[in-house]
């Protein structure tokens, strides 16, 4: 048996030198637990000894010979960067196996592939860019396919450039694959079977006319709508046999394409969902591991001692220890953990402990109301958000969200947002037309005011409208309030430390959870921050209306928790 303490890895053998044999072992080392794995990297292993067991009930076929076939392969590649630039490219068992899976599956009546759809996460420096170019290679040269179109997607042209270069680097290290194959600037081709392989991203002038065998999508998280992976399914009528592929690091946004595809991917592992077609393996850490302990970090780098350094994870986890901005890069990419926000400023989990039980129209005892109004663009998402102050001094949120109805019909209908439930729930009022309409937002203040003890309406100075104007020739209590360090910054500060001292509570309005979970906040040199809208990964509106009414209601100087209650009370992420 060989060990490496530094890859929390035992292998019951020494040397094996045939791919199909490595994928073999790893399985069994999966299984036996003489390789350290997350809980749904054991689940995809699992599925595939269970399906080896059972599968051919369900009419496949695991073609051994088919397996080898791909993983021979890549014995005509060589890696082009780094340490190895030049030297043959030799499968780790991780990635022997998946390939030997992904193309091992046949249907036992047709021979043809079984799996049509995989997604793969995994962390940074695991090797996704030269495996994923060897098998859009494979693709275009061994599928058996009449003039396969391969295609590296991306969101954009740079990003779709670096695995289509890797392939063409490839080509051109390669004798046999060069003598075969014309690497050109934009495309790869094969002349035999009239194939070729191109970068695609969306930013595009079109993707029409696409008909792929195989698409290779890298980077899915950074897709902030679903529209390149539904154009590229769509494209796939024409193909016997056509493969997405979509590998990714965790990213922030949890309402994009690439989190939708993950939480149905967990699904298929968890065996919720039947779908012999979709194959999927995410390597991250688990919930409740100690993102400090490093035996804990191969579950997201199987590539640990190998392509990714130890030394470089602990000189990252160092630095994550004490500047939370490295924290979140660190859980992010190196240890495959999503993390919303690309500098989190709310703790989420925190924030969602203080949820009660209450309707925002019975707020309870009532002593004086603060409302925080940001009007945003006239066809996005505007908030009117309030902290009302009961007598026994508890601070409760209550608001209203406004969005134009054609909004749903157009932009927003890319998005996996559930603006559609929301509004049926009853926490999103749609607006006729494609602007929001103001009178609605009027006649809810109008009803605060008569009905509530409200003491000021706090808008943004410059980004006001005749809504102000309006609320103002009415004697309503308006308060501009600034969006820069000086105002923000106190504002800010003051909310996180009521939420984390569990000193304010909200009625887990949905879509303000939702913004809350989106700040991203922007930090000067003195260590005051803001809401970075432009950072942000979808929309802060609602939050920023509460921090303006937070900002306000601050002046009652309630007394807080001193720094020792902080210390007895750490923040989790």
């Amino acid at each position: 048996m060989a060990c490496n303490p530094a890859r929390a890895i035992c292998s019951t053998t020494l040397i094996i030198s045939n791919p199909l044999d490595k994928a073999a072992q790893y399985q069994r080392d999966v299984l036996n637990g003489n390789i350290k794995v997350g809980k749904l990297v054991r689940l995809a292993v699992e599925r595939q000894d269970r399906d080896l067991k059972t599968a051919a009930s369900r009419g496949f076929f695991f073609d051994e010979e088919q397996a080898a076939r791909a993983l021979n392969f890549f014995g005509y590649l060589k890696h082009s960067k780094g340490e190895w630039a030049g030297k043959p490219i030799e499968l780790e068992p991780w990635q022997a196996w998946i390939i030997s899976v992904v193309f091992g599956w046949v249907y036992e009546d047709t021979g043809l592939r079984r799996f049509r759809t995989v997604y793969e996460e995994i962390a940074r420096k695991n090797g996704k860019t030269t495996k994923l170019a060897g098998i859009g290679l494979k693709g275009l040269t061994k599928d058996d396919e009449g003039g396969p179109e391969i295609y590296a997607a991306a969101t954009k042209r740079d990003q779709a450039a670096i695995l289509f270069e890797e392939a063409k680097r490839m080509v051109k290290q390669s004798r046999p694959l060069r003598s075969r194959l014309d690497a050109q600037q934009h495309q790869i081709v094969f002349p035999t079977n009239f194939g070729n392989f191109k970068p695609l991203s969306s930013d595009a002038n079109t993707m029409d006319g696409l008909n792929p065998h195989m698409a290779l999508v890298d980077e899915l998280h950074a897709h902030k709508t679903p529209e390149m992976w539904d154009v590229l399914k769509s494209a796939f009528g024409a193909r016997s046999q056509p493969l997405m592929w979509g590998i990714t690091t965790a990213g922030f946004n949890k309402n994009g394409v690439c989190y939708e595809i993950r939480g149905y991917a967990i699904q298929v592992l968890q065996g919720l969902v039947d779908d012999d077609s979709f194959f999927s393996i995410i390597y991250t850490i688990d919930d409740g591991d100690d993102w400090q302990d490093e035996t804990n970090w191969i579950k997201a780098n199987p590539n640990l001692g190998i392509s990714v350094s130890l030394d470089y994870l602990r000189e990252q986890a160092r630095q994550a220890a004490v500047m939370p901005s490295a924290l979140v890069n660190f859980l992010t990419k190196h240890l495959n953990v999503w993390v919303t926000g690309e500098s989190k400023w709310c703790n989420i989990e925190r924030w969602i402990k203080c949820g009660a039980d209450y309707l925002p129209a019975d707020l309870g005892d009532v002593v004086e109301v603060y409302i925080g109004l940001d009007l945003a663009q006239v066809s996005d998402i505007t908030s009117a958000t309030g902290v009302a102050i009961l007598s026994d001094g508890t601070w409760r949120v209550f608001g209203k969200h406004y969005l134009p109805e054609d909004a749903i019909e157009a932009k927003y209908r890319k998005t996996t947002v559930p603006f559609r439930q929301w509004h049926e729930q009853g926490w999103l009022t749609l607006t006729p037309g494609n602007v929001v309409d103001y009178n609605w937002i009027k006649a809810d203040l109008d009803h605060w005011m008569q009905t509530l003890p409200v003491k000021e309406i706090v808008f943004d100075r410059y980004n006001s409208s005749q809504l102000v104007n309006d609320m103002l020739e009415q004697g309503a209590p308006m308060v501009s309030f600034g969006q820069g360090y000086l105002s923000m910054s106190p504002a800010m500060k003051e909310f996180e430390r009521r939420y984390l001292a569990n000193l304010i509570e909200h009625p887990n309005d949905p879509v303000l959870n939702w913004a809350m979970s989106n700040v991203v906040a922007d930090q000067d040199h003195a260590g005051n921050i803001k809401p970075a809208k432009n950072k942000s990964s979808e929309k802060i509106d609602p939050a920023v209306a509460l921090i303006m009414a937070v900002g306000r209601a601050m002046v009652l100087g309630e007394q807080l928790p001193d720094f020792d209650y902080f210390l007895s009370n750490p923040i989790r992420i």
